[in-house]
């Protein structure tokens, strides 16, 4: 085997007394497509930081290209040609494309006065190498997730990057944009380029990469080539844990409908969909990002009021013109984007899990009882098992699978009828993905009414009674999970 491009040996690293990585080594070939997997706050990103220099290693050390550093500096990491691409993407905004492609390098050969002429032929020649076609006048802020990715790619490669590390690249992306990253990164192994492709996704890491390495707690549980591996070695090397992939079966249906649409629709964004809904069932609905999906979401939980048709609560019409609406009507709804939409990630763990019952918590003149608030945070902390050493911590000090079961508890305090969930475990790692299904079924079989909107195949097949698939704006077709399987269903939505 040729001499290894990155070679991590026996790093450790502690934070406050707290030891993120324990001895652990990696190694990636010149041209070699690796994936670094492991569940949230294994020490994935600290290594990241340690190989790119912006964390220095307490012990152990980094050789790149056969040359050994002690301790790598964020200077020394890019002349050697290591690059990072995090999931913030670190672009500007409010510049444009050509602005954030070419700013570096005027600033690295000194130039004091700008040049747009030389800064717009720095920018072609960047996008040029992955045939990436955008407007450089663009502001970035106006461009997509995909595209935006696109830029931090091309900005990597102008440094003659001989190794670029993707921190959970596919997160915001759809199936289609995922597919074109992959063909970029394709790309760039037949350039000699190395990837160390950080995620958390079974599907991907078996799709991408020719060799893999999994942390579990700060340490190196195995590495490996990925043909070696299957779904349930990897879950198990993930977690520690060993799950068992059975369908969801509904165990106490009650015989009239809790929820029904009859041709609801939302002029623009779709039409004619109906269906019904009964306690103690879960109902997939699934379909591309442009299928209609989100904003019947988004309907149902009245931010976005469908202009047609009708829906049904109980055997009566209901109108949702707000969430307001639905919540008196007990709708309630757990959003895609948890951190700007279901979350307030400064204030304490125990303020968003009980914001929603804040009125019965509080006394006739306004007091919040402090005793029931106290008993109402430890109890959903405990039934949600939220790993934390104390509530009163911020939101934003706990993991994607954690601040989930935040946004679950909130709107399982108000006691809902009918759950509506939006792409419930996108960021989530396997552990954490695992333990919200089990909770969802949990609830069904409670007597909960519960909608899963979703483009995660194995999620909606495995977890759901029955599943809607819909295709620009209209339902395509209609599956029972038992009878059917990925590609069926997928081919009824591209």
């Amino acid at each position: 085997m040729a001499q290894p491009l990155l070679r991590a040996v026996d790093i450790c690293k502690s934070f406050a007394g707290v030891q993120a990585l324990k001895g652990v080594s990696l190694e990636i070939q010149p041209g070699e497509i690796h994936c670094l997997a492991g569940e949230n706050g294994c020490g994935k990103s600290t290594l990241i930081k340690i190989i790119s220099g912006v964390y220095q290693q307490d012990s152990g050390y980094i050789e790149f290209n056969g040359k050994r550093f002690g301790k790598i500096t964020p200077r020394d990491a890019i002349a050697s040609g290591i690059q990072v691409i995090y999931q913030d993407f670190s672009i500007f905004p409010n510049l444009t494309v050509m602005e954030n492609l070419a700013l570096n390098s005027e600033l690295a050969d000194g130039h004091k006065l700008v040049n747009r002429k030389r800064m717009r032929k720095i920018a072609e020649e960047a996008i040029a190498k992955i045939n990436f076609d955008v407007e450089l006048d663009r502001l970035v802020g106006t461009l997509s997730v995909a595209e935006k990715q696109m830029v931090a790619i091309s900005r990597a490669l102008m440094f003659n990057a001989r190794l670029i590390i993707m921190d959970e690249p596919t997160t915001a992306l759809t199936r289609k944009e995922v597919q074109a990253l992959f063909k970029i990164i394709m790309r760039l192994k037949q350039q000699g380029i190395a990837i160390l492709f950080v995620s958390h996704k079974l599907n991907e890491v078996f799709e991408i990469s020719e060799r893999f390495t999994i942390f579990r707690s700060g340490e190196l549980v195995v590495s490996g080539n990925t043909s070696d591996l299957d779904d349930k070695k990897f879950s198990y090397y993930m977690t520690g844990r060993e799950f068992e992939d059975e369908l969801f079966t509904p165990q106490n249906l009650s015989e009239k409908p809790v929820l029904e649409a009859k041709g609801l629709g939302l002029t623009g964004f779709f039409e004619d969909i109906s269906f019904t809904l009964r306690k103690g069932e879960i109902l997939g609905i699934t379909g591309l990002l442009d299928s209609g999906r989100t904003e019947l979401a988004l309907s149902l939980f009245g931010m976005r009021p469908a202009d047609k048709g009708a829906l049904y609560k109980d055997g009566e019409e209901i109108h949702l013109k707000s969430p307001q609406d639905a919540i008196k009507n007990r709708i309630g709804y757990v959003p895609e984007d948890r951190l700007s939409e279901g979350l307030f990630l400064p204030r304490s763990i125990a303020d968003n899990v009980v914001i929603s019952e804040i009125d019965r918590l509080a006394s006739g003149v306004g007091i919040i009882d402090r005793a029931k608030r106290r008993s109402e945070i430890y109890r959903w902390v405990r039934d949600m098992a939220i790993a934390t050493p104390n509530p009163e911590n911020a939101c934003s000090t706990l993991s994607g699978g954690n601040q989930q079961r935040i946004v679950l508890a909130k709107w399982l305090a108000c006691n809902p009828d009918v759950l509506v969930l939006n792409g419930p475990t996108v960021g989530v790692d396997i552990g954490s993905k695992h333990d919200i299904h089990a909770i969802l079924q949990r609830l069904a079989n409670e007597g909960m009414a519960i909608i899963i909107i979703s483009d995660d195949l194995p999620e909606v097949l495995q977890n759901c009674s029955r599943l809607l698939v819909l295709k620009a704006g209209r339902v395509a077709a209609e599956f029972l999970p038992a009878s059917t399987n990925e590609q069926e269903v997928l081919s009824h939505m591209l």
